[in-house]
């Protein structure tokens, strides 16, 4: 994400997945669950799909025979930072480490139909933006990249999409989620935001009620 102009502009090579119900499993097997760590996850990223043998934790991608076949181990998809793809894309287990493996990877911004709820809201918590198009839009994105390197732009502040300087679509997104991308907000900081507010409340009950407070 960088500064163009006036505007917050993400911009990458985009690696199109052409299925439906991709779930959190596929994007990020079981057996990577068992680390404690929350960074680190960027070898596990579709491991069943980007590998030709069985992997376990600790083991890297160098070490590891891929599947030349699948587009994150081709040039220059191998570098994307925007993901393409269908109908719920984040369906199933609601673990974060899903979102994990895409950001350590180094994709900022997914573009799909439609997200499974959990994956989505996970998203904005980790700072991977997801775009919802609908599907006759998704449709024309694939067929645009359908077997080239092709690039977007993505505005952060216009909330469109480009292609060669040409705005294709617009995408909604609220803007307290928003907020979390452009300034890498957790659940913290966004509670922080109201820090007065709280001191206040405090203050107030403990005036109402002392006797909660007796303990302090």
């Amino acid at each position: 994400m960088k500064l163009q102009g006036n505007e917050l502009i993400i911009n990458g090579v985009v690696a199109s997945i052409d299925r439906d119900n991709i779930d959190t499993d596929q994007i990020i097997p079981t057996e990577y669950l068992k680390s404690i760590k929350k960074y680190g996850f960027e070898d596990y990223l579709f491991d069943g799909w980007r590998y030709l043998d069985e992997g376990k934790l600790g083991i890297s991608k160098d070490e590891r025979k891929q599947n030349p076949d699948f587009i994150l181990n081709k040039e220059p998809f191998n570098k994307a930072s925007i993901l393409l793809t269908r109908d719920n894309f984040g369906c199933g287990s609601s673990r974060e480490h899903a979102v994990w493996a895409l950001r350590d990877f180094g994709i900022k911004t997914v573009i799909a139909s439609s997200f499974g709820d959990i994956f989505y809201n996970n998203c904005f918590k980790n700072g991977v933006l997801p775009i919802k198009l609908n599907k006759d839009q998704i449709d024309n994105l694939f067929k645009s990249l359908k077997d080239v390197s092709g690039e977007l732009s993505i505005s952060l502040d216009s909330k469109k999409i480009s292609q060669n300087e040409k705005e294709l679509y617009a995408f909604d997104v609220e803007e307290n989620l928003l907020e979390r991308i452009i300034y890498g907000l957790d659940d913290v900081d966004m509670t922080l935001k109201f820090k007065d507010k709280i001191a206040s409340f405090e203050q107030e009950r403990k005036q109402e009620k002392p006797w909660i407070f007796s303990n302090d």
